[in-house]
C-alpha cells in the first residue's frame, strides 16, 4: 500500500486510504470534538451559525487524541513513508458543512503555516496574519514540499454533502496548474477513510445538496518532515510523531 499510496502522491499530489482509522476511534475523535466546541465556545477559534460549528482551528490543546490517533496504523505508515522519521503534527483544523447552513470553498493551495512568531524577515515567508491568536505565515515551496496532510472523514462523503475536488499534477508548485480543472477528481469517502495530500494541491468543494440531512465533519491535519524551519522560524507546535527516549 505504501509503494502504491507514495507513487500517487509524488504523480498526482493526493492519494485516498480506505479505512484508515476504525469506526470506534472516529467516534471518539467526533464526541471530543463536539465537547471541545461546548466548553470552549467562548473563543475564538470556532466559527458557528445556528448552533453548528463549521469551522475550527488550534484544536491541538483542546482534543488530546488528535495528538496521538495517528500514531500507528495506516497513518503512521504512510506518514512515515513519504516524510521520514523525523515528521510530526504541525496544525489541526475543522470543518463540517452542517445540514442547514452549507457553504463552498473556491480553487486555491494552502499556503499559509502556524509560526510562533511571525515578525522575522526572510525571504522564505512572507504576509504575516495573526488567525484565532496564532500567528502565521505563507511558505515557499521549499517548506510547503515538505509537508502532508491527513484530511480525516467522520462522515460519509458523497455528492450530496459537497465533496472536495481537487486537480492531479497541481502540486508540483505553487503556480503549477497540473491536469486542469476539466480533470478535477471528486473525493467520495466513508468516515474513517482518510486523504493524504499536498498543501500545493489546487483544492476546492461546492455546497451539499438542498434538503440533505448530511454533515460533512473533516479533521485535517497538517504534518512536516522536520522540526526546524528556516531563518529562526518556529512551528507554533510541533507533536513530534516518536516520543524521544531516555
Amino acid at each position: 500500500m505504501n509503494e502504491q499510496a507514495a507513487t500517487e502522491i509524488h504523480d498526482n499530489g493526493f492519494t485516498q486510504i480506505e479505512a484508515a482509522v476504525d469506526l470506534e476511534t472516529v467516534g471518539r475523535l467526533s464526541a471530543a470534538c463536539e465537547q471541545a466546541f461546548i466548553v470552549d465556545s467562548a473563543v475564538q477559534r470556532a466559527r458557528s451559525s445556528r448552533g453548528h460549528v463549521y469551522a475550527a482551528r488550534n484544536l491541538l490543546d483542546v482534543v488530546p487524541e488528535i495528538q496521538t490517533f495517528w500514531r500507528e496504523g495506516k497513518p503512521f505508515e504512510i506518514l512515515n513513508c513519504i516524510l521520514g522519521d523525523q515528521f510530526g503534527l504541525v496544525r489541526v483544523l475543522f470543518f463540517d458543512k452542517p445540514p442547514d447552513r452549507t457553504w463552498t470553498l473556491p480553487w486555491h493551495k494552502d499556503t499559509a503555516i502556524a509560526v510562533k512568531d511571525n515578525s522575522y524577515r526572510s525571504a522564505k515567508f512572507s504576509r504575516p496574519t495573526v488567525k484565532s491568536g496564532v500567528p502565521h505565515v505563507v511558505a515557499n515551496d521549499d517548506v510547503l514540499q515538505q509537508m502532508l496532510t491527513l484530511r480525516l472523514h467522520l462522515d460519509d462523503v458523497t455528492d450530496e454533502n459537497g465533496p472536495l475536488r481537487v486537480i492531479p499534477g497541481s502540486h508540483v508548485s505553487s503556480t503549477s496548474e497540473g491536469a486542469g480543472i476539466e480533470a478535477a477528481v471528486t473525493i467520495h469517502a466513508a468516515a474513517g477513510d482518510m486523504l493524504a495530500m499536498r498543501p500545493l494541491i489546487s483544492h476546492s468543494s461546492g455546497s451539499s445538496k438542498p434538503g440533505t440531512t448530511r454533515h460533512r465533519r473533516i479533521l485535517h491535519l497538517e504534518f512536516a518532515g522536520q522540526r526546524h524551519l528556516p531563518d529562526g522560524f518556529q512551528w507554533h507546535d510541533f507533536i513530534a510523531a516518536s516520543l524521544p527516549t531516555n
